[in-house]
């Protein structure tokens, strides 16, 4: 549920699923989003509020069953303590909805860094 005092009207309206992954922190199935064999050059940006979050160009396979990325758009992500207490949670930086999370240490790229997100907090515009 939306906190009382944020406004509604100024986010893209959702469906229940998306609703469910980002405003509630849910995660959507591994090997299910349609963005996870993507390969369209673009930008892909945040389903609620439109803004620009990950380049494809920094789009790689990491086979985790979900959208993954090495580098964000400058200042689009917000990194924060998952309730969890294990993981770090990213954010829409805009919006504050719910993207994925984010992990080091797996040396999967140059960067070392993965941000696995879901598909279903995404849209995507193709390169013109």
């Amino acid at each position: 549920m939306m906190k009382p005092t944020e406004d509604k009207t100024k986010y893209n309206p959702l469906t229940r699923e998306e609703e469910r992954v980002i405003v509630h922190k849910g995660t959507e199935y591994p090997f299910t989003g349609k963005f996870n064999d993507h390969k369209e050059t673009g930008t892909y940006i945040c389903k609620r509020c439109n803004a620009p979050l990950y380049n494809s160009a920094d789009k790689f396979e990491s086979r985790c069953g979900w959208p993954s990325f090495d580098d964000e758009i400058e200042g689009a992500v917000e990194r924060v303590p998952d309730a969890d207490g294990h993981r770090i949670e990213i954010v829409c930086a805009n919006c504050k909805g719910h993207l994925g999370h984010v992990f080091e240490g797996e040396y999967l790229t140059d960067k070392n860094v993965r941000h696995c997100v879901n598909s279903v907090s995404m849209d995507f515009i193709p390169a013109k």
